[in-house]
C-alpha cells in the first residue's frame, strides 16, 4: 500500500517520453492537426451561411495595409464556390499532420503550421499585385510539405517521391491560373526555416528544447517584422 502523496511523487520522477524531435510523446489522433482542420471547416461553413463573410477574410494586399487581420484569416478561408478547394487542402493538412505532429509534438507542429501560413501571406504581400485576392491554406500546406522533406531526409525513397510531387506542384503553380505561387513559395520557405530550427539541434544536446524554441521565436520575430514592413510598404504605395 502507498499513500497518495507517495504515488504522486513517484509519478513526478518518471521521465517524460519524448518524440523524435523533442516534443512530449502523446498517443491518439494528432490534436493540433484536428484543431486546424476543424477551424478551416467551421470558417468554410460560416462563409456559406453568412453573406459577404468571405470578403472580410480574403487577403488583398491593398486592403491588408489597413486591415491586417486578413493576413491570418485568409489562411483559414477557402473558395465557397468550390468544395474541392477546401477538401484538397484539408486532405493535405491531414496527411502531413499525421506524419509530422507525432514526430514534433503539438507545440512545434502548431508553430510550424502558423509560421508557414503567415509566411504564405507575406509572399502575397511582397509578390502579388495590390488588387489580387488570395485565400486558402496553401501557404501552410506548402510549409508542411517542404518541412516533411527536411524531417524525412534520411528516407531516400520517400524524399524522391515527395520531390516528384513538389516538381509537379511548382509547375502547376506557374501553368494553371488561380493558384497563388507567391503563397506557395514563401510558405514553403517559412516551413523550411522552421524545420531547420528544429532539426539543427542534436538529440544529445541537454538544452535541445530551449534552443529549438528560441530559434523558432527568433524566426517568428523576423517573419513578423518582414510582414509589418510589407504592410507598411503597401500602405505607402497606396498613399
Amino acid at each position: 500500500m502507498q499513500c497518495v502523496e507517495c504515488v504522486q511523487q513517484a509519478n513526478k520522477n518518471i521521465p517524460t517520453q519524448k518524440t523524435q524531435y523533442g516534443g512530449r510523446l502523446r498517443f491518439g489522433l494528432p490534436l493540433m492537426t484536428s484543431i486546424f482542420i476543424g477551424i478551416n471547416i467551421v470558417v468554410y461553413l460560416l462563409q456559406l451561411i453568412i453573406p459577404g463573410f468571405t470578403n472580410q477574410l480574403v487577403l488583398v494586399p491593398g486592403l491588408a495595409a489597413y486591415q491586417p487581420w486578413r493576413l491570418v484569416t485568409s489562411a483559414f478561408a477557402h473558395s465557397p464556390s468550390s468544395i474541392f478547394h477546401i477538401l484538397m487542402n484539408m486532405y493535405g493538412v491531414y496527411i502531413f499532420g499525421v506524419m509530422l505532429e507525432p514526430r514534433l509534438g503539438r507545440l512545434r507542429f502548431a508553430w510550424l503550421y502558423l509560421l508557414s501560413a503567415v509566411g504564405g501571406s507575406l509572399g502575397v504581400m511582397l509578390l502579388s499585385p495590390a488588387n489580387t485576392a488570395t485565400l486558402g491554406a496553401s501557404g501552410a500546406l506548402a510549409g508542411l510539405f517542404l518541412a516533411t522533406i527536411i524531417f524525412l531526409r534520411g528516407n531516400k525513397p520517400a524524399v524522391q517521391q515527395l520531390g516528384i510531387v513538389l516538381a509537379l506542384n511548382v509547375a502547376l503553380g506557374f501553368l494553371v491560373s488561380g493558384i497563388s505561387w507567391q503563397a506557395h513559395l514563401c510558405g514553403a520557405v517559412a516551413g523550411i526555416l522552421a524545420a531547420v530550427c528544429i532539426v539543427a539541434i542534436p538529440r544529445s544536446n541537454p538544452q535541445r528544447t530551449v534552443i529549438q524554441l528560441s530559434l523558432l521565436g527568433v524566426l517568428s520575430v523576423v517573419i513578423a517584422l518582414a510582414t509589418y514592413l510589407a504592410v507598411a510598404a503597401a500602405k505607402w504605395t497606396i498613399g
